[in-house]
């Protein structure tokens, strides 16, 4: 295992058996106080972000939703391993466990939203659970986590639960580099295991795969 700062990486072939084949699961790099959330952005944005060490700036806009990750190689998939337009630019964010324990206890499957007749303009998290996919952009069984933050909550995340930024975007162009040259077995990708959901009601509402 080697690190890229105070992210831990491994190789993706040694890791990928670990996961979950199927379900849907929130895969992501955890301690007892942290969690890493992945973001792209636009290099403005980025830069303001590394720099003060928390979001905001002429390009930051808190009246849109901003969506977060947990899992890398779903943020590689959607940004194309850092090539897309506004995206060019990718950041590891290292966040309080209760910030984000309070992101999902606001997040809801439509399944449960319509149960519970909860409006969607009073929505603060929007869940979405999307197929994973491997490094070369095949679908995989397994369902990954986004969430989209929006007013309050979206404050909180960018300027009170932020513990580090860190712009990772040379270390996804390097892996991807070695991706094209050298194939799956030489890629190096963050280390992810399941983040446990203690609560049986947040677990329930967000749709979570039930552990044995």
């Amino acid at each position: 295992m080697e690190s890229l700062g105070n992210i831990s990486v491994d190789l993706y072939a040694k890791q990928k058996g670990s996961w979950p084949q199927k379900g849907r699961h929130i895969l992501a790099q955890f301690n007892d106080d942290t969690v890493v959330v992945y973001q792209a952005f636009c290099p403005a944005i980025a830069e303001y972000a590394v720099k003060h060490q928390r979001f905001g700036g002429p390009q930051f806009s808190f009246s849109r939703m901003s969506w977060i990750k947990t899992n890398f190689l779903w943020r590689m998939y959607r940004c194309g391993w850092a090539s897309k337009t506004n995206q060019q630019r990718v950041l590891a964010v290292r966040i309080t466990r209760q910030g984000f324990h309070t992101i999902l206890a606001n997040a809801y499957t439509v399944e449960f939203q319509k149960s519970q007749d909860i409006n969607t303009a009073d929505i603060l998290v929007r869940l979405q659970w999307d197929p994973d996919h491997t490094p070369t952009y095949e679908k995989e069984e397994r369902r990954a986590i986004q969430l989209g933050l929006k007013n309050e909550i979206l404050k909180q995340y960018a300027t009170e639960w932020v513990v580090e930024i860190n712009d990772i975007t040379d270390f996804v162009h390097q892996q991807h580099t070695t991706l094209k040259e050298y194939g799956l077995e030489k890629l190096y990708v963050p280390v992810e295991r399941v983040y446990p959901v203690t609560d049986r009601n947040i677990s329930r509402q967000i749709g979570l795969e039930k552990s044995d």
